[in-house]
């Protein structure tokens, strides 16, 4: 049995020019309104108020469901036996949209399952790796990038997180797995899949139910770019009013960075590591550092490959999207806002482990 950390949710250009002079006034404005909520207006709109942000995450919205939620940290713990066991319980379909799939015992697992004939095996994968798996079971995405990494198993449960099943990602790289029980979840990635495999890539329906609740962890769910995934990261990481850990593979989006930076100079406690491999000239890690943040280059002599925001010790993002132009307009991805204080927890301790071994990496 793989070891797996399990959380029950019941079965229920000087230092400073990297931001730009419109950048620092559009910061000094925003939290020029104190304790008022960040007011935003499409052009053409007029703001009428400015009201106190008083509100409180409301669950009327949120449809309720019972499962559980797995989660398993690559390489510290078995992801290759962790993903088989799940995709071998298959009882009628399966139906996967992975980036990559080069893992040996992947591939044999998903063509036994397949000329087995007892049921239904789909997938959607890249363009750009078709020649790793190339059935006539599998279709791909040849415009951007079909960049998912989810599994959907009779219409019930749901694989996901940052992790391809691939050799570098399972046993190398930094990744998460997630394992989650939930028919109203799974129906979302059910209807995400249908729409690819139907050659429907970049320009789908909205997701069609993105806030439920699992026992009593709040989730949100949303697929780019028809549902403007960096939006969202930016609008939770707005509700954040103590701390922002982040782990991520490529950050050069804008928009959350400069909500990275808001949140800092309103004093939360701001850290973060990012993939060494990936600070280019347009990444958020210059800017971050000029301005005092925590932010280390990870000590992964593979890759860090986590797209990961923890917020106040409760809520976790993850997921495909990397916070980046082209995770946001350009690439079929996924993202879950998971509010849960106990799968926060184990992300917070594989956080603390990536960041211990990036600041080894400074000390050598």
């Amino acid at each position: 049995m793989a070891k797996k950390s399990k959380s029950k949710v019941s079965k229920a250009k000087s230092s400073k020019k990297k931001i730009t002079k419109v950048h620092l006034f559009a910061i000094v404005v925003i939290l020029g309104l104190g304790s008022y909520g960040v007011i935003e207006a499409e052009p053409g709109n007029i703001i009428t108020n400015l009201l106190p942000d008083n509100s409180s995450v409301s669950t009327d919205s949120y449809i309720s469901d019972q499962g559980t939620i797995n989660v398993y940290f690559c390489p510290r713990e078995d992801c290759e036996n962790a993903f088989l066991q799940f995709i071998s319980s298959a009882e009628n379909s399966l139906h996967c949209a992975l980036y990559e799939i080069d893992m040996p015992s992947v591939q044999q697992k998903l063509l036994e399952m397949e000329r087995n004939g007892k049921l239904e095996v789909r997938i959607v994968t890249d363009d750009d790796y078709l020649k790793e798996f190339n059935h006539s079971f599998v279709k791909v995405d040849s415009y951007g990038l079909m960049h998912n990494k989810f599994c959907i198993l009779d219409g019930k449960k749901i694989s996901g997180g940052s992790m391809n099943p691939t050799l570098n990602d399972m046993t190398r790289n930094n990744n998460n797995l997630l394992l989650i029980e939930s028919e109203v979840l799974a129906r979302n990635y059910e209807e995400e899949f249908a729409e690819m495999w139907n050659g429907t890539f970049k320009k789908g329906e909205k997701v069609r139910q993105p806030m439920l609740k699992i026992g009593d962890t709040l989730v949100s769910n949303y697929f780019c770019p028809e549902d403007q995934c960096a939006f969202q990261v930016k609008e939770e990481l707005k509700k954040a009013k103590e701390s922002i850990h982040f782990m991520t593979f490529s950050f050069t989006n804008d928009l959350i960075g400069n909500m990275i930076l808001l949140k800092k100079m309103d004093n939360l406690t701001v850290r973060g590591v990012m993939d060494i491999q990936q600070v280019s000239k347009d990444s958020q890690f210059h800017v971050f550092s000029n301005q005092g943040i925590d932010v280390l280059k990870d000590g992964n002599k593979y890759k860090l490959h986590h797209k990961v925001f923890i917020i106040d010790n409760e809520t976790v993002i993850t997921g495909s999207f990397n916070p980046t132009g082209n995770g946001d307009k350009n690439n079929d991805e996924n993202v879950l806002i998971i509010k849960d204080k106990d799968l926060a927890r184990k992300y917070l301790d594989e956080w603390e482990m990536v960041y211990g071994e990036a600041s080894d990496f400074i000390k050598d």
